[in-house]
Protein backbone atom coordinates (compact mmCIF):
# COMPACT_ATOMS: atom_id res chain seq x y z
CA UNK A 1 0.00 0.00 0.00
CA UNK A 2 1.25 3.43 -0.99
CA UNK A 3 -0.02 6.81 1.42
CA UNK A 4 -1.51 9.15 -0.95
CA UNK A 5 -3.10 12.75 -0.35
CA UNK A 6 -6.24 14.07 -2.09
CA UNK A 7 -6.45 17.85 -2.32
CA UNK A 8 -10.34 18.71 -3.22
CA UNK A 9 -11.31 22.21 -4.94
CA UNK A 10 -13.99 24.29 -3.68
CA UNK A 11 -14.86 22.31 -0.09
CA UNK A 12 -15.45 23.87 2.90
CA UNK A 13 -17.19 23.00 6.07
CA UNK A 14 -20.39 24.55 4.75
CA UNK A 15 -20.79 22.15 1.49
CA UNK A 16 -19.02 19.07 2.16
CA UNK A 17 -19.18 17.65 5.83
CA UNK A 18 -15.99 15.72 6.61
CA UNK A 19 -17.69 12.56 7.78
CA UNK A 20 -19.67 12.07 4.88
CA UNK A 21 -16.55 12.44 2.38
CA UNK A 22 -14.26 10.10 4.75
CA UNK A 23 -17.43 7.27 3.84
CA UNK A 24 -16.79 8.36 0.12
CA UNK A 25 -12.91 7.61 -0.04
CA UNK A 26 -13.77 3.88 1.61
CA UNK A 27 -16.11 3.27 -0.23
CA UNK A 28 -14.20 3.65 -3.40
CA UNK A 29 -11.94 0.79 -1.86
CA UNK A 30 -9.22 3.47 -0.05
CA UNK A 31 -7.94 2.41 3.07
CA UNK A 32 -6.75 4.38 6.22
CA UNK A 33 -8.64 7.15 4.92
CA UNK A 34 -8.49 10.76 7.37
CA UNK A 35 -9.63 13.87 6.57
CA UNK A 36 -7.61 17.29 7.51
CA UNK A 37 -8.83 20.62 8.46
CA UNK A 38 -12.11 20.57 6.95
CA UNK A 39 -11.14 21.98 3.71
CA UNK A 40 -11.10 19.19 1.57
CA UNK A 41 -7.44 17.35 2.14
CA UNK A 42 -8.07 13.43 2.46
CA UNK A 43 -5.17 11.07 3.33
CA UNK A 44 -5.78 7.70 2.28
CA UNK A 45 -3.67 4.49 1.30
CA UNK A 46 -3.88 2.47 -2.28
CA UNK A 47 -2.14 0.08 -4.48
CA UNK A 48 0.12 1.84 -6.28
CA UNK A 49 -1.63 3.22 -9.46
CA UNK A 50 -1.32 5.89 -11.83
CA UNK A 51 -2.55 9.77 -9.98
CA UNK A 52 -5.18 10.26 -12.28
CA UNK A 53 -6.99 6.67 -11.85
CA UNK A 54 -7.24 7.43 -8.24
CA UNK A 55 -8.35 11.02 -8.92
CA UNK A 56 -10.97 9.73 -11.07
CA UNK A 57 -12.11 6.95 -8.94
CA UNK A 58 -12.59 9.65 -5.89
CA UNK A 59 -14.63 11.76 -8.12
CA UNK A 60 -16.74 9.11 -9.36
CA UNK A 61 -17.37 7.86 -5.47
CA UNK A 62 -17.96 11.43 -4.55
CA UNK A 63 -20.56 11.52 -7.15
CA UNK A 64 -22.37 8.69 -6.52
CA UNK A 65 -22.24 9.22 -2.64
CA UNK A 66 -22.65 12.48 -2.26
CA UNK A 67 -24.51 13.42 -5.68
CA UNK A 68 -21.40 15.88 -6.23
CA UNK A 69 -17.92 16.27 -7.01
CA UNK A 70 -15.00 18.40 -6.31
CA UNK A 71 -12.35 18.15 -8.56
CA UNK A 72 -9.69 16.11 -7.16
CA UNK A 73 -5.77 16.30 -6.92
CA UNK A 74 -3.50 13.37 -5.64
CA UNK A 75 -0.15 13.55 -4.72
CA UNK A 76 2.15 10.66 -3.30
CA UNK A 77 2.81 11.68 0.28
CA UNK A 78 6.11 11.08 0.01
CA UNK A 79 6.42 13.35 -3.16
CA UNK A 80 4.57 15.76 -0.64
CA UNK A 81 7.48 15.30 2.46
CA UNK A 82 10.16 15.49 -0.52
CA UNK A 83 8.50 19.40 -1.38
CA UNK A 84 8.16 19.92 1.90
CA UNK A 85 11.78 19.26 3.35
CA UNK A 86 13.55 21.08 0.15
CA UNK A 87 11.69 24.43 1.59
CA UNK A 88 10.89 25.75 -2.02
CA UNK A 89 10.22 29.42 -0.41
CA UNK A 90 13.79 29.52 1.20
CA UNK A 91 15.38 31.04 -1.99
CA UNK A 92 12.56 33.99 -2.26
CA UNK A 93 12.80 37.55 0.20
CA UNK A 94 9.03 37.33 0.97
CA UNK A 95 7.83 39.68 3.42
CA UNK A 96 7.60 38.32 7.01
CA UNK A 97 4.17 38.54 6.71
CA UNK A 98 3.84 36.66 3.13
CA UNK A 99 1.75 33.66 3.65
CA UNK A 100 3.27 30.92 0.86
CA UNK A 101 0.82 28.82 -0.70
CA UNK A 102 1.60 26.00 -3.31
CA UNK A 103 -1.23 25.35 -6.20
CA UNK A 104 -1.08 21.76 -7.32
CA UNK A 105 -2.05 21.60 -11.26
CA UNK A 106 -3.83 18.15 -12.44
CA UNK A 107 -1.27 18.07 -15.43
CA UNK A 108 2.01 19.77 -16.17
CA UNK A 109 1.84 23.83 -17.39
CA UNK A 110 2.85 23.44 -21.21
CA UNK A 111 3.10 27.17 -21.95
CA UNK A 112 6.52 29.09 -21.45
CA UNK A 113 5.81 31.95 -18.72
CA UNK A 114 7.66 35.02 -17.79
CA UNK A 115 7.99 35.00 -13.78
CA UNK A 116 7.89 36.64 -11.46
CA UNK A 117 4.07 37.59 -12.13
CA UNK A 118 3.01 40.21 -9.48
CA UNK A 119 -0.28 41.70 -8.36
CA UNK A 120 -2.09 43.44 -5.41
CA UNK A 121 1.10 42.05 -2.92
CA UNK A 122 0.90 38.43 -4.26
CA UNK A 123 3.30 37.03 -6.28
CA UNK A 124 3.56 33.87 -9.06
CA UNK A 125 7.02 32.96 -7.87
CA UNK A 126 7.93 29.79 -9.84
CA UNK A 127 6.26 26.82 -11.47
CA UNK A 128 8.02 23.34 -11.55
CA UNK A 129 6.06 20.93 -13.81
CA UNK A 130 2.80 20.25 -11.90
CA UNK A 131 3.16 22.64 -8.89
CA UNK A 132 2.94 26.58 -8.40
CA UNK A 133 4.86 28.42 -5.49
CA UNK A 134 2.98 31.56 -4.81
CA UNK A 135 3.21 34.24 -1.97
CA UNK A 136 0.69 36.63 -0.67
CA UNK A 137 0.43 39.22 1.61
CA UNK A 138 -3.51 38.76 3.34
CA UNK A 139 -5.03 42.63 2.54
CA UNK A 140 -8.47 44.11 2.40
CA UNK A 141 -8.74 43.21 -1.73
CA UNK A 142 -9.04 39.53 -0.40
CA UNK A 143 -7.63 37.11 -2.48
CA UNK A 144 -6.16 38.31 -5.41
CA UNK A 145 -3.52 35.95 -5.72
CA UNK A 146 -6.20 33.16 -6.82
CA UNK A 147 -7.55 35.26 -9.55
CA UNK A 148 -3.82 35.83 -11.06
CA UNK A 149 -3.24 31.82 -10.47
CA UNK A 150 -6.58 31.27 -12.38
CA UNK A 151 -5.62 33.45 -15.09
CA UNK A 152 -2.36 31.96 -15.79
CA UNK A 153 -3.25 28.29 -15.20
CA UNK A 154 -6.74 27.76 -15.70
CA UNK A 155 -9.32 25.80 -13.11
CA UNK A 156 -7.77 22.59 -13.07
CA UNK A 157 -6.11 23.68 -9.89
CA UNK A 158 -6.42 23.69 -6.39
CA UNK A 159 -4.32 25.74 -3.77
CA UNK A 160 -3.44 24.83 -0.04
CA UNK A 161 -1.05 27.07 2.34
CA UNK A 162 2.36 25.29 2.75
CA UNK A 163 1.75 24.81 6.17
CA UNK A 164 -1.20 22.50 5.34
CA UNK A 165 0.95 20.55 2.77
CA UNK A 166 3.51 20.48 5.23
CA UNK A 167 0.40 18.95 7.61
CA UNK A 168 -1.25 16.36 4.98
CA UNK A 169 2.35 15.42 4.05
CA UNK A 170 2.48 13.03 7.26
CA UNK A 171 -0.95 12.70 7.79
Amino acid sequence: MQRYVAFLRGVSPMNCKMPELKRCFEAAGFRDVKTLLSSGNVAFSASPAIVPILEKTAEAAMEKHLGKKFQTIVRPSSFLQLLVERAPFAEFDLPANAKPVITFLRKPHEEQIKLPIEKSQASILKLERTEVFSAYVPNEQGPAFMVLLERTFGKEITTRTFETVRKCSVA
